[in-house]
């Protein structure tokens, strides 16, 4: 049987202050402050969705991601979707693991909050994912010491050969205080680049 031909049907970056979709810069921020800068993209794109400011940096940096590249793929919360998800990123959860040591750090004012505890692993921002986005196929979150285009680029092939999802959402997510950089990609069988790791690279 002839292996079907996946390709990358869209793509969304999220760095120094801009949000872009396929290339096209949708928003640009002010200022280096993330927390600030992150808010006024959910301001921007209109979502409505009251957790997302309960949410941990890392997790709100991953959902507004998928936000920006799903919605434009009219993938909404209304319906299942079969996508899978595969997420890589070098910093892990260390910038909630910092706030979390911190209130427990200090024997007189001991007080480790479960709000932060709760976000001390990367993957949970793909529970916050799939929750808006009712997904519920396979997920996996990786640690790199950098983008590693050909481990996602056979992680996700693997999914779709093998039937476990119709379409994988890729990429890095990476956030460490107000350094941060988010590059998701959507890959299918339906039209878009050819998906390789030579294309993932390209678009990254």
């Amino acid at each position: 049987m002839k292996k079907p031909t996946y390709h990358i049907k869209s793509y969304c970056h999220i760095r120094e202050n801009t949000v872009s979709l396929n290339g096209v810069e949708l928003f640009v921020g002010n200022g280096p402050n993330f927390p600030v800068f992150i808010k006024s993209v959910y301001k921007k794109f209109k979502v409505d969705y009251p957790k997302f400011f309960k949410m941990d940096n890392l997790s709100k940096l991953a959902f507004m991601a998928a936000e920006v590249l799903l919605t434009k793929e009219n993938l909404g919360s209304g319906v299942d979707n079969n996508i899978a998800l595969v997420f890589a990123n070098r910093a892990s959860s260390l910038d909630t693991d910092r706030k979390h040591g911190a209130s427990i750090e200090d024997d007189n004012s001991y007080y480790p909050s479960p709000a932060v505890f709760v976000y001390t692993l990367p993957n949970i921002c793909l529970g916050e994912i799939s929750i808006k986005h009712k997904l519920f196929s396979e997920n996996s979150f990786f640690i790199f010491d950098g983008f590693n285009a050909e481990h996602l680029f056979h992680y996700s092939s693997s999914l779709l050969d093998l039937n476990k999802a119709e379409e994988v959402l890729c990429g890095w997510v990476d956030l460490d205080e107000n350094n941060y950089e988010a590059f998701l990609y959507l890959v299918s069988k339906d039209v878009g680049t050819k998906y390789s790791v030579k294309a993932i690279n390209s678009l990254y």
